[in-house]
């Protein structure tokens, strides 16, 4: 039995889910509204660089940390703030909305384009 392509994961999660224009979440989270939430890998982050302000939660560890019954649970992501998830080019973060979306989260969206677009328009990037 063949498996179900990733890309249609990915195209069925984005119908379920928000996805946020960067304009708007670069507004919102300059403004204190929201937080912005980097689930790239660490080698993704030192290679390519951050977003300032953003909070870095690895793909592989999102539900634990946001899951306040976790051993691992981090407080910085129950703020009630909407949370926007970001990875390289939106595949990764709309999984991991859609994921949380099923765990119970409702303050929920994706970036549009990930860091890829963001990066590729200009916005601002710490590569320290």
């Amino acid at each position: 039995m063949p498996i179900t392509p990733v890309k249609s994961l990915v195209s069925e999660a984005k119908s379920q889910i928000t996805t946020l224009p960067q304009e708007a979440v670069e507004a919102g989270a300059a403004a204190g509204e929201l937080v912005m939430v980097d689930i790239r890998d660490i080698r993704e982050l030192k290679r390519e660089g951050r977003i300032p302000g953003a909070i870095h939660a690895p793909r592989g560890m999102l539900e634990f940390w946001i899951d306040p019954e976790s051993p691992y649970h981090r407080p910085e992501l129950a703020t009630g703030q909407t949370l926007v998830l970001f990875c390289a080019g939106a595949w990764r973060s709309a999984l991991a909305v859609k994921t949380l979306q099923d765990m119970g989260v409702e303050n929920i969206a994706e970036m549009e384009g990930g860091f890829g677009a963001w990066k590729a328009r200009g916005a601002a990037v710490d590569t320290a």
